[in-house]
């Protein structure tokens, strides 16, 4: 009994994410630097090709950054699906991407668990220090019927993909925290 529960106690602790607390000048994957005008916490997911950081919490709200993603390589790790059921369909950068199939990778990213994803908004803009693609999106989590907003940033620069997400629940966090997380994605330039 003791060698069972110390074992569920290593994988449980196995599946947390480490958090570190960041500020000022950062560097995401060593081509990616941002300006942090305020600390955000950063977590580890191990395996997956993005940072994440948060003010409030994984749950809360996630600002997401992708830095020199290279093409043929999938822009999330997706878990193994279960038995009997068919592997979610990985979104993948290919080089040549319009503006409208890089927003598509992450409709795809979102909607991976079964959530409804809607793109609400598309427009040019400039990201990392260059032209790119601005998003809105909302999203229906599967599980809860939870209401999320979210926004994204993408550009393919040299055939290599840089892009960032944030997303919060609608009704109080993203109002409150999206300001903070766009604050991050303007200081973004590629090194």
């Amino acid at each position: 009994m003791k060698k069972l529960l110390a074992i569920l106690l290593v994988l449980l602790l196995a599946g947390c994410a480490a958090v570190v607390k960041v500020d000022g000048d950062q560097l995401v994957n060593n081509k990616l630097s941002v300006k942090l005008p305020e600390a955000w916490n950063k977590l580890n997911y191990p395996g997956q090709p993005y940072e994440v950081w948060t003010q409030e919490g994984a749950s809360l709200d996630q600002l997401r950054l992708w830095a020199g993603v290279q093409p043929g390589k999938q822009i999330v790790t997706m878990p193994p699906a279960a038995a009997g059921q068919k592997d979610a369909r990985a979104p993948t950068f290919t080089s040549g991407m319009t503006p409208d199939q890089l927003v598509s990778l992450f409709e795809i990213m979102y909607s991976a668990d079964g959530s409804q994803v809607k793109i609400t908004r598309i427009e040019p803009a400039t990201f990392a220090g260059g032209s790119g693609v601005r998003f809105e999106f909302q999203v229906t989590v599967k599980k809860t019927d939870l209401q999320m907003r979210g926004m994204g940033w993408a550009t393919v620069r040299n055939q290599e993909l840089y892009a960032a997400t944030y997303h919060a629940p609608e009704l109080s966090f993203f109002k409150r925290l999206a300001p903070k997380a766009e604050a991050v994605v303007k200081t973004a330039m590629i090194r």
